[in-house]
């Protein structure tokens, strides 16, 4: 479970509890600090992990957003709610930022397809000492290959689909993170869930039984491309909590075929985040004393 709760519900209990938090750390508070980034961290972290695939390169994401709540937060003066200042700064970075390892190749459906097409088919390993079991390379290989599909969707589409589709935002919520109208925002959102949804239903077994790709038989061949690697499991967990289970539901009603689909994204783990708050901590201290070392130096 998790400690906080949704700060992207559309009736989220959480602005008073930040707009304190925020005086605190405006008055020197390094304790408030770490609370109010350990309340939203994870939540980044998870949408930034699904703009890039990898872990690694959602850690940098989710950091660099941080550094930049931490540097300007000063400037927060309660004229907006907590949650559209910090949610709207973390939605610029990802739309802006240098693109990652796995966004690098620029991946189209189109190619997305082909290179499915062309990747071998076996029967899984059979699990020993020093493999997981089967189900957890199932896992693994299937959560890769649906979250991958994602970066076929330009930046713009992809975070709204992951905003309105697989975290459940409201179209009021996604107009105010995006700074851009309800009906803008809705519109966005039926072109991304079109555009995907249509591969998906051309190309994916787990949505549609007479297409050939298959999870189980593709597995062997991930690993043999170097996409899933049984020493070292970016995604699957013996244990975990659903993006479904934490997001709550839409308040609209959906188009039954286009829920099913996002079903899938919604079944992708909700991950543990590492902990940003104790390392933007010692960054604040580095930078005091680096000022401190300077303040002397100019007055000696």
């Amino acid at each position: 479970m998790l400690r906080h709760p949704n700060p992207l519900a559309d009736a989220a209990m959480t602005e008073a509890e930040d707009r304190g938090l925020v005086r605190l750390v405006q008055s020197g508070s390094k304790e408030a600090l770490e609370l109010l980034i350990s309340r939203h961290q994870r939540w980044i972290y998870n949408i930034a992990l699904r703009m890039v695939c990898l872990p690694q390169d959602a850690e940098d994401a989710t950091q660099e957003i941080l550094v930049k709540v931490l540097t300007k937060l000063s400037t927060f003066r309660g004229e907006s709610q907590f949650r559209t200042w910090l949610y709207r700064l973390a939605v610029n970075h990802l739309l802006n930022m240098k693109r990652g390892q796995a966004e690098a190749k620029e991946w189209t459906f189109e190619d997305y397809g082909r290179e499915l097409d062309h990747t071998p088919e076996d029967d899984l390993p059979a699990p020993d000492s020093e493999r997981p079991d089967s189900q957890l390379l199932l896992q693994e290989a299937k959560i890769g290959c649906t979250s991958g599909m994602l970066l076929c969707l330009d930046r713009e589409q992809r975070l709204v689909y992951v905003l309105g589709e697989i975290f459940g935002v409201t179209d009021r919520v996604g107009a105010e993170l995006l700074d851009i109208s309800r009906d803008s925002f809705r519109q966005k959102l039926a072109r991304a869930r079109r555009d995907l949804c249509s591969f998906m239903q051309g190309n994916c077994g787990l949505v549609k039984e007479s297409n050939p790709c298959r999870c189980a038989r593709k597995t062997q061949g991930f690993i043999k491309l170097g996409y899933v690697d049984p020493q070292n499991l970016l995604f699957a967990r013996e244990r975990i909590t659903e993006v479904r289970d934490v997001a709550g539901k839409r308040s609209e009603q959906l188009d039954t075929l286009y829920d099913a689909y996002a079903e899938i994204h919604r079944s992708h783990p909700f991950q543990e985040s590492p902990n940003f708050a104790g390392s933007l901590r010692a960054l604040i201290d580095r930078a005091r004393e680096f000022e401190s070392v300077s303040t002397s130096g100019k007055t000696s």
